[in-house]
């Protein structure tokens, strides 16, 4: 049966079926949803998040032409599983942008940049998109994230290094700046 099913994933995929190929992988914070296109990946869910919902959106604003292929995303899943090892600073995925625009995949850009064990606040990032004065969209473009980890919105506090918001939620935002060194164990949001 398995080999059926991956025959037709292959079959749709050289047949131009398949424009979305998602799979689930664990992360140590639960199921993450992995999804990408042909461009890159496109969307990563986290666990907080109701896969059905994500898929059903990307139905809607990618292709509805979405079909589980998990060999589609072994290396983001590989690059995932090597940075909660903490053996990963830098992701190196082709991204497909397609789900932000203007001043939002602005920001998300600029949030590409923060390396690895540094953080930038909202108005920094606000900044770098082109409007310092606007604040409050930055912190809704890191909100609306679709490729967080990746893109690394968890690097970006409240200007005074209060930790602000996560769509994943405030404990995992901690879990994963104490993974990259910026946070001890006592840090507050």
């Amino acid at each position: 049966m398995k080999n059926t099913i991956e025959r037709l994933r292959a079959r749709a995929a050289e047949e131009g079926l398949l424009d979305v190929a998602y799979t689930s992988v664990d992360s140590p914070f639960g199921p993450l949803l992995l999804a990408k296109t042909e461009r890159g990946l496109v969307r990563v869910g986290l666990p907080n998040q109701d896969p059905d919902e994500l898929l059903n959106e990307l139905a809607a604003r990618v292709s509805p032409r979405v079909l589980e292929a998990p060999a589609e995303l072994d290396a983001a899943r590989r690059d995932l599983d090597l940075y909660f090892e903490g053996k990963l600073e830098r992701f190196d995925l082709p991204l497909d942008w397609q789900l932000s625009d203007g001043f939002r995949l602005r920001v998300l850009h600029a949030i590409a940049g923060i390396p690895y064990g540094e953080t930038r606040s909202y108005t920094e990032m606000a900044t770098a998109a082109g409007n310092e004065r606007a604040v409050r969209a930055a912190g809704t473009a890191c909100g609306s994230n679709p490729i967080p980890l990746v893109v690394p919105c968890h690097r970006v506090l409240r200007s005074g290094g209060a930790l602000g918001g996560y769509g994943g939620g405030l404990p995992m935002k901690r879990a994963l700046l104490e993974l990259e060194g910026v946070l001890g164990g006592d840090a507050v949001g």
